[in-house]
């Protein structure tokens, strides 16, 4: 258990980093996009290189902000209930998250490789479709890795967890 909760997290360390470097280049793409459009002419594919990127970024954010507990949970039904009950929900939540992400890694890179084979690329800089779809479905699959992290430690006792 510890040894898989180690490779979450350093598999969201490592992809965190990526979409902070796509984010960054996201920003120095917009500031130079616009100081260009000013003074002479945009950059060319800027709306398309803003999309992959923007993928990238919140495929490869998602794992991070789920260990982090930065998504919106609205539980006022759930406080409600027991201390027991409400494991039980948080429990089956994480499995139905898990099975629910791991569907969706699967068909987008069901798509992505559709997408590889046919050879589509875009139309202004001629950048291939793919790599950026297969990004998306492994920032999907380490969520649900972070999900039966989340699962399994249900399943742990406390003294185990601490260590």
């Amino acid at each position: 258990m510890l040894i898989l909760e180690r490779i979450s997290h350093f598999l969201n360390q490592v992809l965190i980093w990526i979409a902070g470097c796509f984010l960054a280049a996201m920003i120095l793409l917009t500031c130079t996009n616009i100081l260009l459009r000013i003074i002479w002419m945009p950059v060319i594919g800027t709306f398309e290189l803003m999309g992959y990127f923007g993928a990238v970024v919140t495929a490869f954010a998602l794992g991070y902000t789920q260990t982090k507990r930065g998504h919106i949970a609205v539980d006022i039904v759930v406080l409600g209930f027991s201390k027991k009950i409400q494991k039980i929900l948080k429990a089956l939540n994480h499995l139905i998250c898990l099975l629910f992400f791991a569907t969706v890694a699967w068909q987008i890179a069901k798509y992505a490789t559709t997408l590889m084979k046919t050879g589509e690329i875009t139309e202004t800089l001629r950048i291939i479709y793919y790599p950026f779809t297969y990004g998306v479905a492994f920032g999907c699959v380490i969520l649900s890795l972070v999900f039966l992290v989340d699962f399994l430690k249900f399943f742990v006792p406390e003294q185990e967890d601490k260590k």
